[in-house]
């Protein structure tokens, strides 16, 4: 979740960066469609739609292969949908961003019938990266792209972060950088070269973890709300609130993790027993933590 709003922000803050990247074009006056189109849930991982003067970019982003439905099936249903909204030219654009040998992501099609649709396909970790070294919009992308030295590639990115004039865009991309990095390298290793103190900083960090939160927690108020319709209101809005605290618990445990390493199975089961409130209490000021003692002393305060 952590992933899709931070790739939302970028392309909805550098819509001009993944134009030029995608479509080799240096178009300026770009919308950003907000409709869903969804007569159904479709769940992706990060869906964004950037319409210029004569055409429409549909960006999407998947950081596993699996998908339901299957991807070329939601393509092919993106596509109508756009094309009978807006009646335009569409390009319709799926970068993978984690390695994998998975056949999946080869597939650049979905074939019926009497029915074929083609749309691109973009595996980050084959594309060289001095392209994407040239905006800032693009740079945590860059972290991802083909290397035979990820640590020269990650400091390369950091020194371009670094060059960033603007103090506010710079904060901003560290962090997306940082949390993008975390795909395929070990929090010590980007500690090195990206401040961390950009984390704890930055308004963007605390607007994607927000709205990271919340979706957690309405997702599983509403699949809790379903549940009640069959098994009494009580019970399934109990569940959903339960359901909601897991994924804050699951959010929480990945940020330590990658703020701290790995953490012991003494402390997991201690997070186990967190209610929701101090989840979020503690989703606001593990970026000041350190190491595992800051986070057992903070245990241990609100237990006492």
């Amino acid at each position: 979740m952590t992933y899709d709003n931070t790739l939302k922000y970028l392309v909805e803050q550098y819509p001009e960066d993944f134009i030029r990247y995608l479509l080799a074009s240096e178009a300026t006056d770009i919308q950003i469609l907000k409709t869903e189109l969804n007569q159904e849930p479709i769940r992706a991982d990060s869906v964004t739609f950037l319409q210029t003067a004569n055409q429409i970019l549909h960006l999407e982003f998947q950081t596993l292969p699996a998908s339901t439905p299957p991807l070329p099936l939601r393509m092919l249903d993106y596509w109508v949908r756009l094309y009978r909204q807006y009646n335009c030219d569409i390009e319709q654009v799926v970068i993978f961003l984690k390695p994998t040998t998975s056949e999946a992501v080869f597939v650049d099609q979905f074939t019926a019938r009497n029915t074929t649709h083609r749309y691109r396909i973009i595996r980050i970790w084959e594309q060289d990266p001095e392209p994407l070294l040239l905006s800032p919009g693009l740079l945590p992308l860059a972290t991802l792209a083909r290397t035979d030295s990820p640590q020269n590639l990650l400091q390369q990115v950091a020194v371009q972060v670094s060059m960033i004039e603007e103090e506010a865009t710079k904060q901003s991309i560290s962090v997306c950088t940082q949390l993008l990095a975390g795909l395929v390298f070990e929090p010590e290793l980007i500690r090195q070269f990206l401040r961390r103190e950009d984390m704890r900083e930055s308004s963007i960090y605390q607007e994607i973890l927000e709205e990271g939160l919340q979706e957690g927690r309405q997702r599983g108020i509403e699949q809790g709300l379903e549940q009640g319709l069959e098994q009494g209101l009580e019970q399934g809005l109990e569940q959903g609130l339960e359901q909601g605290r897991q994924s804050e618990l699951r959010l929480v445990i990945r940020l330590l993790t990658r703020r701290l390493g790995s953490i012991n199975s003494q402390l997991q089961s201690r997070l186990q027993e967190l209610s929701l409130t101090q989840l979020e209490d503690l989703g606001e000021v593990l970026l000041d933590f350190v190491s595992e003692a800051d986070l057992m002393n903070w245990l241990n305060s609100i237990e006492n």
